[in-house]
């Protein structure tokens, strides 16, 4: 079996959870927001947990996101790492790509504000601007290091060639990508580049936009403004193949005695010390739930047999339409559907 996970796991200069919680979920992306009351439960509970790793973004609810956040953590707010993203935000109601150096220099000035504090820990360049040089939005992030508005830097959605371009400028603290059992581009090159480099890789959407959970979205319940209608892999024809492919992860994961999504955290903590998932929530149950993924020793028979069951040649659909993903730098496979 594999041994349990450390206690911690390194980003920079920090010491952060091995599962992280991402924030998204509160504010943005999956429909109407849950209600602030419950969206501070589980802020609340996951301090109560043990998660000292916090995410947000300006995007996020174009700012919302970060002032919730900011509000419910500010009395904890020396235990925890608090990360936050520019580059990426709301302009006029739109979604903006911007890696300009100024607009990250003003991006930074407002989630100060937003979060209600003078530093934030790690600051991430949302996506890479194609329009911009990354040495020139990178230096924009050093400057801010330089002035003590921000601690650590990192990228978002960028390929291992980018990625060294950008720590030859300044270090690069972490990158966050999509990693999961059913997104494998990190294994194209940048898994290996953080290792190599001392980068921690921050998986974002671990379980896989909640279909790595006993409860896989129902597509037609779904509002219209949630961002998986738009998915490749949640479509009419792509969907139903995956969720195929969901029922026999969820009989492997019932056989071992664990949850679905604990199994796919369970996974991604093995694939080395330098890989912290953020798995959001909007339900405190769910966060315990996700959480029980950390003592688990997994039997890597196991993990091996999730792991073909659900790579980059099974799933079915690609990661983003076609749109989206020409705003997207990171490496990417050819999908099977």
């Amino acid at each position: 079996m594999t041994e349990p996970d450390p206690v911690t796991r390194r980003i920079g200069q920090f010491e952060v959870s091995p599962i992280g919680l991402g924030c998204m979920n509160l504010s943005h992306a999956y429909g109407t927001p849950p209600r602030p009351a419950d969206a501070e439960q589980v802020l609340l509970t996951a301090l109560e947990l043990g998660v000292t790793l916090f995410d947000t973004a300006a995007l996020y609810g174009f700012g919302a996101n970060e002032e919730l956040v900011g509000r419910v953590l500010k009395p904890h707010r020396d235990r925890i790492v608090l990360a936050s993203k520019c580059g990426m935000t709301g302009v006029d109601g739109k979604r903006v790509i911007d890696g300009r150096p100024d607009t990250i220099r003003r991006t930074a000035d407002a989630a100060l504000s937003r979060l209600g504090t003078e530093v934030i820990d790690l600051y991430y360049l949302h996506r890479r601007d194609f329009s911009v040089p990354i040495e020139e939005s990178v230096g924009a992030l050093a400057e801010l290091v330089a002035a003590g508005k921000v601690r650590a830097i990192g990228l978002s959605e960028v390929s291992a060639e980018t990625l060294r371009r950008a720590h030859a400028v300044h270090p690069v603290a972490a990158l966050q990508n999509e990693y999961s059992l059913w997104s494998r581009n990190p294994e194209l090159g940048t898994h290996a580049v953080c290792r190599e480099l001392g980068i921690a890789l921050v998986a974002f959407s671990p379980l896989a936009r909640g279909f790595l959970t006993a409860s896989p979205p129902v597509m037609k319940s779904l509002p219209l403004n949630d961002i998986r209608q738009n998915m490749p892999r949640f479509d009419t024809v792509n969907y139903p193949l995956n969720l195929a492919i969901h029922a026999r992860l969820i009989t492997l994961a019932r056989d071992f005695g664990c949850t679905l999504s604990q199994l796919a955290l369970a996974w991604l903590l093995s694939r080395g010390d330098h890989v912290i998932p953020i798995a959001g929530t909007r339900s405190a149950t769910h966060l315990r739930d996700n959480l029980k993924a950390l003592p688990l020793a997994v039997p890597p028979d196991v993990l091996a047999a999730a792991a073909d069951l659900l790579n980059a040649v099974t799933v079915h659909g690609a990661r983003y339409n076609a749109t989206t993903a020409l705003e997207i730098d990171t490496e990417a496979f050819v999908a099977a559907g």
